[in-house]
């Protein structure tokens, strides 16, 4: 059953009298019981409601989501940079600087210049690397990212990409050129805002993308990562949606490492005003939900966030965060393009790192699960051989 199921389901769901009837009892019983067994839909859906956001539930909900944290993960917080290798885009989205109409700075990077920025990237010891293209199958092939990620694989241990949507087998071509993680943000799971907003290009498609994180799981891929942009649609409804989706793909595919992220929508090229504001409260009551939701998932918080922001909710649920961010194309190739959008966090890599140290926290440069796999232990063979072992009784 691929996920289209799972969102046609709440299709007709009445959400605002679902939450009209949540007492604050109902909230703090789920709560407590968040980490301890498997929550529902609608225990989640409880967690996002307005009844859950008095400041007594959302401290009693920030400190179950810290404490669950700390015994799932530690104090360990991954960090990884996005590399842009192309803003050449076919997409007419409203609210996105890449998208085909804005007149910016456009480059496309060739694998000289690709070498030449993971060169500069790697030299600051990080070993992770999100590469994104804008959403052009024209100007950006399946055979140059594949050629793409055959460069960084000399230079990182993990490379993840945030490219348009590809079948399985195309995929399949970027795993056995060293991809290991996709990162797919479906942007609005609300079919009437997400064909507003994507009026022209490939990615009006909404139900090929929806699917991409499946084909990917398909293909190989050891993580996975989705979400929407927050500010698009109603933010609570959309929440709630990501929460699914990752669990649905948790469930589908139990040897991927499945993560979501909660993007609030920044300033871009163009006159797009966000239909809906998520303040930092409503962040904050949507990610700890989430974390007592899916207690083993990973949460990453980029630097869309300002810097006190993203130190203020390290504990409450975080494992991943980037660092030494650019959202233009060839910082160090002969001039940068125009940014996709502004970042409201602008600290070097060792700024990061000490700052996490600090706090407490214990920065990872390095995928270790990625290297095993690399030299030879198949993480994912040995996991799926035990889940078989363990169905079997034995």
């Amino acid at each position: 059953m691929p996920f289209t199921d799972i969102l046609k389901k709440y299709e007709n769901f009445d959400f605002d009298a679902f939450c009209a009837g949540i007492a604050p009892s109902q909230v703090a019983r789920i709560i407590n019981n968040g980490g301890n067994r498997r929550l529902s839909d609608l225990d989640y859906l409880t967690l996002l409601s307005p009844a859950a956001s008095t400041p007594e539930l959302l401290e009693l909900m920030a400190q179950r989501a810290r404490d669950i944290t700390s015994s799932r993960f530690g104090g360990v917080i991954q960090l990884f940079t996005p590399l842009y290798v192309s803003n050449i885009c076919d997409n007419h989205c409203l609210y996105c600087s890449f998208a085909h109409q804005n007149k910016i700075r456009r480059r496309h990077l060739n694998l000289n210049e690709v070498r030449v920025e993971a060169s500069r990237i790697a030299a600051t010891g990080l070993r992770h690397i999100l590469m994104l293209t804008g959403e052009s199958r024209r100007a950006a092939p399946l055979g140059y990212l594949r050629d793409c990620v055959a460069v960084l694989r000399e230079y990182f241990s993990s490379i993840s990409v945030e490219v348009y949507p590809l079948d399985t087998s195309d995929y399949s071509e970027l795993v056995a050129a060293g991809a290991d993680g996709l990162t797919m943000y479906q942007e609005a799971y609300d079919r009437a805002v997400y064909a507003s907003l994507h009026a022209d290009g490939p990615k009006a498609n909404f139900e090929y993308r929806l699917l991409a994180p499946e084909r990917g799981c398909e293909a190989g891929m050891r993580s996975v990562t989705v979400g929407a942009l927050l500010g698009l649609a109603q933010p609570l409804r959309e929440a709630f949606f990501s929460g699914l989706h990752a669990r649905y793909i948790m469930d589908s595919y139990p040897s991927v490492e499945v993560g979501a992220s909660f993007p609030r929508i920044r300033p871009q090229a163009g006159e797009f005003e966000p239909n809906f504001t998520v303040n930092d409260k409503t962040f904050v009551q949507y990610m700890t939900a989430f974390r007592l939701f899916m207690p083993a998932a990973g949460i990453t918080v980029s630097t869309r966030e300002s810097a006190a922001f993203r130190d203020a909710v390290l504990p409450l649920g975080p494992t991943k965060m980037s660092a030494g961010v650019s959202t233009a194309v060839g910082e160090s190739a002969g001039g940068a393009s125009d940014a996709q959008f502004e970042i409201a966090d602008g600290r070097s890599v060792d700024e990061m790192k000490k700052n996490l140290l600090s706090q407490g926290f214990q920065p990872v440069l390095v995928d270790w699960n990625y290297i095993l796999c690399r030299s030879g232990f198949d993480i994912s063979t040995s996991l799926n051989a035990s889940l078989r072992s363990a169905a079997d009784g034995h």
